[in-house]
């Protein structure tokens, strides 16, 4: 996303929440590496007329090539060719894995590009293995939908950084010094740097270039290749990002921008990461009073009682973490890792329950599935690069220039509201030794000119609060706010009609939802 935090009285530390569309989409987008290799000859293919309408002659080549499809599985793969720096085409090439479901009715009215967010989950595995998931049976009839990876990750040209076990290391790892004391922040420092410097080496040089506004520009791209005037597009989470950036930066060429799970593109990366904190603490709280309900629950009592149990499981896994069947062990952060995916989705919450039943006896096994569906990780291996892309773009998208007392406020407002998470909720980071300095903005995002912009916020989202989908509403000169009340991440084709209804409308025929249209 958007945002990390940043915070210690004297150093900068942050736990930091990828943001995904949710653990159900976890589940799709694991693991099909194969997604863009053609299987069988390429089956269509004239690529449209490019629009390359008032594009500089130095980027002529890239906006005029010709696309060669192939089909993979049900769907149609190829890939484009982008400039490595928008700024120097002529410094070198990437390349941008895209994929293509064709309008079921038959005949197309434009193209749907879509996002999963992350950043760094990858769009040709959203489609490829879950089209349903992301885009609703009436806008697969009229669009050909597309999924693309933005640079930096998957089958896109990608950040590499360790192998997998050098990753396990990384993230499961139980640092030998007390949380919070100066060696321990060493330790966890040491390990950044490690990291930072493998994917520094084995990146290509890249690294620098991985940004949201490189990757928007990779979107324009992308939209006129496929021969489209406007661009119209689903972004879920920090997909809403590079939406709103896109219309930043080509706001006469917004068809239908959908921004579903919305980022404040204003709020200081400390900030945000302590909003998140809090909106994880609601989103638990109702899930206890939903688990308190059921047979299955291991706690009792009111919510305040069982959070407090809770609060002693993740003490104690910390004291004594719990070593799994292939010999890693589940510690607080690990846990808390599980807690986070099962509450991005309501439909997680019953996984959520056994995995908490099952550590309260000593076994960590459907935790660990819960952190590995989170990671990407499956038999020992990682199927995706998300963890790698997600800290490129965080490293290189957001200013890191956080005061103490800035990071000492943000501390203070996850101990206040969020006591559940706080303990584990900050630790150093990777920006913290990147070796490119940060150039995104905390400014905010007007989009002038561009025709009128959907953001859908749901009142309990717990990885993009509501409040930043009513923020980025209200900076976006033509923002119509849709909101869904109810529980999960995103608010699109999760079940609610009068939130699909809008939708589809909206990126069909063009009519505009009313303006804070609130969706029970």
């Amino acid at each position: 996303m958007k945002s990390t935090g940043q915070l210690r009285p004297t150093r900068r530390t942050t736990r930091l929440v990828a943001l995904v569309a949710g653990l159900a989409a976890a589940a799709a987008l694991s693991g099909c590496l194969q997604a863009i290799i053609p299987d069988t000859k390429p089956r269509s293919t004239a690529s449209p007329t490019p629009d390359a309408e008032g594009v500089a002659g130095e980027l002529l080549p890239f906006y005029e090539q010709t696309l060669s499809w192939s089909a993979c599985g049900d769907f149609d793969c190829t890939m484009i060719t982008a400039p490595l720096d928008w700024a120097d085409p002529a410094a070198g090439d990437i390349q941008l894995s895209v994929i293509r479901q064709r309008a079921t009715s038959g005949t197309a009215i434009g193209s749907l590009l879509t996002n999963p967010g992350g950043p760094g989950v990858s769009g040709v595995d959203l489609i490829r293995e879950s089209v349903d998931f992301a885009v609703g049976e009436s806008l697969q009839q009229q669009f050909d939908v597309i999924g693309f990876d933005p640079r930096g990750v998957a089958q896109s040209t990608s950040v590499r950084c360790h192998d997998a076990a050098e990753m396990d290391s990384f993230l499961f790892d139980i640092a030998e010094a007390p949380r919070g004391s100066e060696r321990w922040i060493q330790e966890r420092t040491e390990w950044n740097q490690a990291f930072v410097d493998a994917c520094d080496a084995n990146s290509g040089g890249i690294l620098p270039f991985i940004t949201t506004e490189n990757s928007a520009r990779d979107m324009d791209l992308l939209r006129a290749v496929l021969g489209d005037t406007e661009l119209h597009y689903l972004g879920y989470s920090y997909g809403t990002f590079l939406g709103a950036t896109y219309a930043k930066l080509y706001p006469d060429r917004v068809g239908g921008l959908v921004l579903d799970g919305a980022v404040d593109p204003t709020v200081s990366p400390g900030r945000a990461n302590a909003i998140q904190g809090v909106g994880f603490e609601s989103a638990l709280r109702a899930y206890m009073a939903d688990c308190l309900d059921t047979p299955e629950c291991p706690f009792r009592g009111t919510v305040d009682e069982a959070l407090a149990d809770l609060g002693t499981l993740l003490a104690g896994v910390e004291q004594s973490p719990l070593e799994g069947p292939d010999g890693r062990l589940l510690g607080a952060e690990s846990l808390q890792t599980a807690i986070v995916a099962a509450l991005y989705a309501e439909g997680s919450w019953p996984a959520l329950t056994a995995a908490l039943a099952d550590a309260l006896q000593g076994d960590p096994g459907i935790a660990f599935q819960l952190t590995d569906f989170y990671l990407r990780r499956e038999g020992g291996e990682y199927s995706a690069n998300v963890w790698e892309a997600f800290w490129a773009y965080n490293c290189m998208d957001q200013p890191r220039d956080a005061t103490a007392e800035e990071q000492a406020a943000d501390q203070a407002l996850v101990a206040a509201e969020a006591p559940t998470v706080a303990p584990y909720w900050f630790t150093p980071t990777p920006c913290e030794v990147w070796p490119y300095p940060a150039t995104g903005t905390n400014d905010p995002i007007a989009a002038a000119g561009a025709a009128p912009i959907v953001v859908v916020g749901s009142t309990n989202d717990p990885a993009t609060p509501y409040e930043w989908a009513v923020a980025l509403a209200d900076q976006l000169e033509s923002g119509v706010l849709i909101t869904r009340v109810g529980e999960g991440h995103t608010g699109y084709n999760k079940g609610n009609a009068c939130v699909d209804a809008a939708v589809e409308t909206y990126l069909l025929q063009g009519i505009v939802p009313e303006d804070g249209l609130r969706c029970e």
